[in-house]
């Protein structure tokens, strides 16, 4: 091969490798990722208005617990139940779990089943489990009891937690009279 083929090849091998050098740079300056100043994702979270200023959006009245109690139904209860579940019992001798058995909580002494380590917060209840305090720690615990152990959110409709409540009143040997009326049209 004499000196004129050999420039030919190593010319098209060093043309070859400026091309790849040139859009390897190319693409790096169009498809340049920035860091961000904080490193994770930013998530969108609605503001709830706590603190006593304004909320976020307009409030929506909930009926009040009497009416909800007037059209709440055991099996949906049941049905929202298996929310507590995997941290609760509702059968009469069942042991506790991570949470305290429920059986019997409607009109029960608040942080008082026996063999449970509860929170200080929840220990510093005083009265016993009415069917509106249920209400108001079922919509949000870490409201009502700040400091609790229990990490669970809360249930937003007033309707489902009657549901809920109205089933845990009838899994205890003297179930409560729950408020009731007719729901007014």
């Amino acid at each position: 091969m004499d000196s004129f083929e050999l420039n030919k090849v190593l010319g098209a091998a060093l043309g070859t490798c400026l091309a790849l050098l040139s859009l390897n740079i190319a693409a790096g300056a169009i498809f340049t990722s920035h860091n961000p100043e904080k490193p994770g994702f930013e998530i969108a979270a609605k503001d709830e208005g706590h603190g006593g200023g304004p909320a976020a959006g307009p409030v929506v009245a909930e009926e009040p617990l009497p009416v909800l109690f007037a059209s709440a139904d055991v099996s949906r209860g049941e049905n929202s139940s298996k929310k507590c579940a995997a941290c609760h019992t509702f059968g009469k001798g069942e042991p506790n779990r991570v949470g305290p058995n429920l059986y019997g909580v409607v009109g029960r002494t608040k942080a008082s089943e026996a063999g449970f380590n509860y929170s200080t917060a929840m220990k510093a209840m005083k009265g016993a489990w009415t069917p509106e305090d249920l209400d108001k720690y079922l919509a949000n615990p870490k409201a009502m009891v700040p400091g609790t152990n229990m990490t669970f959110a809360g249930i937003p409709r007033g309707r489902e937690r009657a549901d809920l409540i109205t089933f845990l009143n009838g899994k205890s040997d003297k179930p409560a009279e729950l408020p009731k009326q007719a729901a007014a049209k």
